[in-house]
């Protein structure tokens, strides 16, 4: 090293070494996991679509690292791409982060007492699930005992909506130009493998939906269970959630099934939406 830099580096560590506490602590930061949640932070409910120049600008970060950071994020699943636009978006999947972190009602703490109701009545398996994007995101979900049916669904787990029985529920009482975009949109890779499904399958059970009010079908993913799944409706009709119950083909037929949860899945549904209607705006997740 030649002495000028030497020199200059030598008089910069003896002058880091002579700085505050608090600038001593800066040097233990990741400016990079910094810059990223600002990127994060830049989104807001006035702002909930944005691009790339207006990301950099709020983050107070140049446009190429905006760009690094935003395709990072929607790798990872926290941002998603807008489509036929340059626009970004948050998906739900940021507040996975909130899990133990919220101490406010919410959608979670509302619907948790009621799918525990739901599984002391039917005996089996309860979940909740949002829309985010092409995907259902499970929110809640309670089992009768300790026992493990079929695939190993937890809280955060996400799957592509048309596939997803929970995901049929919501779907098929979506307003249809939201539904055409949905069904536009990719679903984000994931555990379980897609399975393929051309368009005009994905309507015709959705109109199945829509006439009975329900979905019930055998899951698609070769685990063994049978799923009854209800939208939780608002005062327009709107899905704002889906509530579903799984048992073991084995165990009943879908007509048993049927006659044996139907009654109990619309009453949880129902409950819910009146939860959410009393409380006002809800999170999805706790």
């Amino acid at each position: 090293m030649p002495t000028d830099k030497r020199t200059k580096a030598v008089g910069e560590s003896r002058a880091a070494a002579s700085r505050p506490d608090a600038d001593e602590d800066s040097r233990n930061l990741v400016n990079s996991l910094a810059k990223g949640l600002r990127v994060l932070e830049s989104f807001t409910a006035e702002r909930p679509e944005l691009t790339l120049s207006e990301v950099a600008g709020l983050a107070k970060i140049d446009p190429g690292t905006a760009f690094r950071m935003l395709n990072t994020l929607v790798m990872a699943g926290y941002v998603a791409r807008v489509p036929d636009s340059k626009r970004f978006r948050l998906t739900l999947k940021v507040t996975d982060l909130g899990f133990h972190a919220i101490a406010r009602a919410d959608l979670r703490e509302l619907a948790r007492p009621i799918l525990r109701s739901l599984v002391g009545e039917v005996n089996e398996a309860a979940s909740l699930g949002v829309l985010d994007g092409a995907d259902i995101l499970y929110v809640e979900r309670v089992r009768a005992g300790l026992t493990r049916i079929g695939v190993d669904i937890r809280i955060g787990t996400t799957i592509p909506a048309f596939w997803s029985t929970i995901g049929e529920a919501m779907l098929a009482f979506l307003p249809p130009a939201e539904l055409e975009r949905v069904l536009s949109l990719k679903p984000r890779p994931g555990v379980f493998p897609h399975k393929p499904m051309n368009r005009g399958e994905i309507e015709s059970s959705l109109k199945n939906v829509r006439e009975y009010g329900y979905a019930l079908r055998d899951s698609y993913f070769g685990s063994g269970l049978r799923v009854l799944a209800m939208p939780v409706l608002d005062v327009d009709n709107y899905p704002l959630a889906a509530v579903s119950v799984a048992v073991p083909q084995i165990q009943m037929s879908s007509k048993e099934f049927r006659e044996h949860a139907l009654g109990a899945v619309r009453r949880a549904a129902a409950d819910i939406a009146r939860a959410i209607q009393a409380s006002g705006s809800v999170s999805a997740i706790a």
